[in-house]
C-alpha cells in the first residue's frame, strides 16, 4: 500500500485541464523571459564605469543573458561577490 503525503501532487494534477489556461501561462512565460532579456541587453549599452558604480561588470550581464531564467538572481549574487572584493 503506498502512503501519499497530503502536500504531494501527482503531475497530472499540476497540469491544467484547460488547454486556454496552459497558452495563457506559456505566453506570460513568454514574455516575462522576453522582459528579462530586454533588461538585460539595456545593461549592456551602459559604458563601464555606469556599470562598476551598480556593482556588476559586463561579463556579470553576460552570464546572466546566458543564465536560464529559473536560475535565480545572478546579478544579486554578481554584486555581492563584487562588494566583498
Amino acid at each position: 500500500m503506498a502512503l501519499s503525503l497530503s502536500g504531494e501532487r501527482s503531475l497530472a494534477a499540476a497540469s491544467p485541464a484547460n488547454p486556454f489556461v496552459a497558452l495563457a501561462r506559456w505566453i506570460a512565460k513568454a514574455q516575462a523571459a522576453r522582459t528579462r532579456r530586454v533588461a538585460l541587453s539595456a545593461l549592456l549599452e551602459l559604458d563601464h564605469a555606469r556599470l562598476s558604480d551598480l556593482g556588476i561588470s559586463r561579463h556579470d550581464v553576460m552570464a546572466a543573458l546566458a543564465a536560464p531564467a529559473h536560475a535565480g538572481p545572478t546579478l544579486n549574487a554578481a554584486r555581492s561577490r563584487n562588494a566583498r572584493s
